[in-house]
């Protein structure tokens, strides 16, 4: 049994609506409750969203669509997991930070409907982490989408009817949780992970195959040690070279024999116990396909081969990450993936697309046009240079009334002209402050990303861009509050 929030009363809980904040605090808590407490308040905007959080439910064990809400255990209100997740990027805080804090901060247990002295209840770990992540992006995003209408009515001046929507975008990186993808590495967390599994599988099963695998872990990488201590070589003498570089190629022809032996034995390991556990058998398999691929490609650098870059995997645990070069000053490189915002005039982001496997011009005009049919008061957009093709230009053109992208390379007369005129000047001035939301979302939980798998990436920048929304959104009612307490200003007499 789950419901979005418990509408009954306690004894000495205080209603959301009458939770009092700090006016002085320059923390980001109090502006993200505001925020929150402002959703709750406004009847149509809290209608919109308890809809939309009606569908927050787990999936049934066997893969038969989401839990019947009306039966079962009572499970955490929808309420009070939108409030965990929002404060969790918010602040950018982990999940043991957001645990401390919903046990121990009043003002957040009050959100979540707890009052201050009778009400005992306290969050474990695990179930804060097993609700969080019952949120799919998409209904983040319907989530956002209600937030951000709400906050263009605080934001836009009395007289602005129809208000156009006037927005810049550009993309930047967010990084995966992942060590430096160097093939040794690698191949030493497939071979770990793989023997790691053999392991719980035998003793599981009652066997002693694997009794001494901590100790095949550690002489496997004491061996991966050995390679990288001979790659620290600075020498320039060419013999010297030479020597250092046949000392490398047996290290690794070494490891990589290790590393095969145990790998055999993974494989009769699965074979002999494959029947009983087909997930596992799965996993394992996994793991021995990756160490496979790794060893291949050491072999061929030992023949001095080329590894096309396409073939190359920067991470078995997160294998959606990419290797990306922006010629940033003092970043060579990031790792992770591109996520592209588009944020309007009030500086709420409108929509976002996490970039797998394509580039700031691939996605310039559907992202245009996705946000278009969320917001279809879109009157123009503003990008850099790294979204300029022929084709966006011509296909931006047809969807806004004004495109400015400025183009690349030399530009013709015409050109000239177009992008001297005083509103596109205007708008691409205005572009640079697309960096400070950007900034916003880095500080406050998009500069990394722990959370597992392309699903797990994907609903933590949703949830990342609906905080920040909602963050400015408490900010608009603090400072709306603010007006209202000081009340009109009188000239000295």
């Amino acid at each position: 049994m789950r419901s979005v929030i418990n509408h009954q009363m306690m004894f000495g809980r205080t209603d959301i609506s009458a939770i009092v904040f700090d006016p002085k605090s320059r923390d980001d808590i109090p502006k993200i409750l505001r925020g929150l407490q402002g959703i709750y308040t406004d009847e149509e905007l809290r209608k919109r969203v308890f809809a939309i959080l009606e569908e927050v439910r787990p999936e049934r064990k066997k893969g038969e669509g989401k839990a019947d809400p009306n039966t079962g255990r009572p499970g955490m209100e929808q309420w009070a997991i939108l409030v965990l997740g929002v404060v969790r990027l918010g602040i950018n805080a982990d999940y043991d930070r957001l645990h401390e804090l919903v046990n121990h901060h009043d003002t957040l247990r009050q959100m979540l409907g707890h009052n201050d002295w009778t009400d005992k209840t306290s969050y474990e770990l695990q179930t804060i982490k097993d609700n969080v992540r019952l949120f799919t992006p998409e209904l983040l995003d319907r989530i956002n989408q209600e937030i951000v209408r709400a906050g263009h009515t605080l934001g836009k001046k009395k007289e602005e009817e129809n208000f156009p929507l006037m927005a810049r975008g550009d993309s930047f990186v967010v990084e995966t949780n992942v060590h430096f993808p160097a093939d040794t590495s690698q191949l030493f967390d497939a071979i770990r992970k793989a023997i790691e599994v053999c392991a719980k599988w035998s003793f599981d099963e009652g066997l002693s195959q694997w009794r001494q695998y901590d100790h095949n872990i550690r002489h496997i990488k004491r061996m991966r040690r050995i390679v990288q201590q001979l790659k620290h070589s600075t020498s320039k003498k060419p013999e010297k070279k030479a020597l250092k570089d046949q000392q490398i190629k047996q290290a690794l022809l070494d490891y990589l024999a290790a590393v095969d032996y145990q790998l055999q034995r993974a494989v009769r390991t699965g074979a002999e116990l494959g029947g009983l556990n087909p997930l596992r058998l799965s996993q394992l398999n996994g793991y021995i396909a990756h160490a496979e691929v790794q060893m291949g490609q050491i072999r061929r650098r030992i023949n001095d081969e080329v590894i096309p870059h396409a073939e190359k995997v920067f991470s078995i645990f997160q294998p959606h990450t990419e290797w990306i070069s922006k010629g940033k000053a003092g970043v060579p490189v990031e790792l992770g993936l591109r996520v592209c915002i588009i944020e309007d005039q009030y500086r709420f982001i409108l929509h976002h697309q996490v970039m797998e496997k394509v580039v700031d011009s691939d996605i310039a005009v559907s992202i245009i046009e996705e946000t278009k049919q969320r917001f279809p008061n879109l009157r123009s957009i503003s990008y850099d240079k790294g979204f300029h093709s022929p084709d966006n230009q011509r296909d931006l053109k047809a969807l806004l009334e004004k495109v400015v992208m400025p183009k690349k390379g030399k530009l013709s007369k015409i050109d000239k002209a177009h992008e001297s005129e005083p509103e596109f000047r205007r708008l691409r001035r205005q572009h640079s402050a697309v960096e400070s939301a950007i900034n916003a979302l880095e500080v406050h939980g998009l500069d990394i990303c722990p959370d597992d798998g392309i699903k797990g990436f994907n609903r933590y920048v949703a949830l990342a861009v609906l905080a920040r929304n909602i963050h400015r959104y408490g900010a608009l009612l603090y400072k709306q509050d603010a007006k209202r307490h000081r009340g009109p200003y009188k000239k000295a007499a």
